[in-house]
C-alpha cells in the first residue's frame, strides 16, 4: 500500500495554504518638519526679495563692473596665486610630511618647528611680514655664510614686490596645513601594506608611491579641496600690502566713487563662481579615490538639489564593490 494515500490530507505537504493579505506601508508624517521646512524657505524668499528690490544695492552699478577688464585683471592674479601658492604648499607639505614621519630627531624637530611656527600665527601677519620684509632686511645678500664670499645682492624691495611677498606668504603657509593632512592620511594605511610591499623586495620610495599614496589620497583628497577653496579666498587679504588681486582692484574703485556695497556684491560673485568650479573636481577626484570602499562622498547642494551625481557608480557597480 502506498504511503502516501495513508497520509490524511490536512497533513499533506501539497495542500496550498491561502496567502496572506498584502501590508499596506504607510510612511510616517512629520509636519513639523515641513513647518521648519516652509519657513526657512520664506525667510530665504524674503531676504532674496528684499535684496532684489533695495534700491540702495544699485544693480546697475554691479551690472557696469561684474565683466570690467579691471575685475578680469584681478582675477587673474587671483587665479595664479591661488594655483602657485597650493603647488609651494601641496609639494612642500608632503616634503614636511615625510620629515615629521623620519626616524631622525634633527629632521622631524624642524619640520615640527616650521608647521608650529606657521601654522600657529595668522596669514595675515605673515602677509604683512613679507611685505615689509625690507624694513627687517634692506639687502638681499646670497653667499657662503660667514664668509666674504657673495654670489648675488640686490635690494629687497625690488625683489620682494608685493605679489612675490603675497606667495611667500601663502605659500608658505599653506605648506603647514598639508603636510598635517598628508601625514595622517598616510598614518590612515595600514602597515600591514607596507610591510607585505617589503616582503616583495619593493624599495621604501617604490612602496610609498605605488602602495602608500593611493590608499592615503582617500583621506588626503577631501580636505586638500577645501584648502584650495581656502586658498582661493585667503588671497583677498593680500590687499594690505596692494597684491592686485580681485578685492584689491575694487578697492581701489569703491575708495573713489564710494560704492562699497555694489563692488562687494561683484567680488563675491565671482569668488563663488570660482569656488563653485573647484568644487567639481574635487568630487571628481573624491569619487575616483573612494572606488572599492564605502567612505561617503560629497555630493555638493546642485546634487542634493537636483539628484544629479557627478560619476556616480550604479547600484550594481555598488554591490559589486561591496
Amino acid at each position: 500500500m502506498d504511503i502516501a494515500a495513508r497520509i490524511p490530507p490536512e497533513h499533506s505537504t501539497t495542500t496550498s495554504r491561502p496567502r496572506p493579505e498584502p501590508l499596506e506601508a504607510v510612511p510616517t508624517r512629520h509636519p513639523l518638519r515641513w513647518l521648519g521646512a516652509a519657513v526657512v524657505l520664506l525667510a530665504a524668499v524674503s531676504v532674496v526679495t528684499s535684496l532684489a528690490t533695495n534700491d540702495n544695492l544699485k544693480w546697475s552699478v554691479v551690472g557696469d563692473y561684474l565683466f570690467s577688464q579691471l575685475v578680469f585683471q584681478g582675477l587673474w592674479t587671483t587665479v595664479w596665486l591661488t594655483v602657485v601658492a597650493m603647488i609651494v604648499g601641496i609639494a612642500g607639505g608632503v616634503v614636511l610630511a615625510v620629515l615629521r614621519l623620519s626616524d631622525n630627531p634633527i629632521l622631524s624637530g624642524l619640520a615640527g618647528l616650521f608647521v608650529w611656527v606657521f601654522r600657529g600665527t595668522p596669514l595675515l601677519v605673515q602677509i604683512i611680514f613679507w611685505g615689509y620684509l625690507g624694513a627687517l632686511y634692506p639687502q638681499l645678500i646670497f653667499g657662503i655664510p660667514f664668509t666674504d664670499i657673495t654670489f648675488f645682492s640686490a635690494s629687497t624691495s625690488t625683489i620682494v614686490t608685493g605679489s612675490v611677498a603675497a606667495l611667500l606668504a601663502l605659500g608658505l603657509n599653506e605648506m603647514a596645513y598639508p603636510s598635517e593632512i598628508v601625514r595622517a592620511g598616510i598614518l590612515a594605511v595600514d602597515d600591514g601594506q607596507t610591510e607585505a610591499a617589503h616582503s616583495l623586495g619593493m624599495t621604501p620610495a617604490a612602496t610609498t608611491r605605488r602602495i602608500v599614496l593611493p590608499q592615503a589620497m582617500r583621506v588626503i583628497v577631501p580636505p586638500m579641496g577645501n584648502e584650495t577653496i581656502t586658498m582661493l579666498k585667503s588671497t583677498a587679504l593680500v590687499s594690505v600690502i596692494s597684491g592686485h588681486d580681485l578685492l584689491t582692484n575694487l578697492q581701489n574703485v569703491y575708495s573713489q566713487n564710494f560704492q562699497v556695497i555694489p563692488l562687494l556684491i561683484v567680488a563675491s560673485v565671482w569668488y563663488l563662481a570660482l569656488t563653485s568650479l573647484l568644487s567639481i573636481p574635487q568630487a571628481w577626484l573624491e569619487r575616483r579615490y573612494s572606488r572599492g570602499s564605502r567612505l561617503p562622498t560629497n555630493d555638493g547642494p546642485f546634487a542634493r538639489l537636483t539628484g544629479f551625481r557627478f560619476n556616480r557608480p550604479s547600484t550594481a557597480e555598488q554591490g559589486a564593490q561591496s
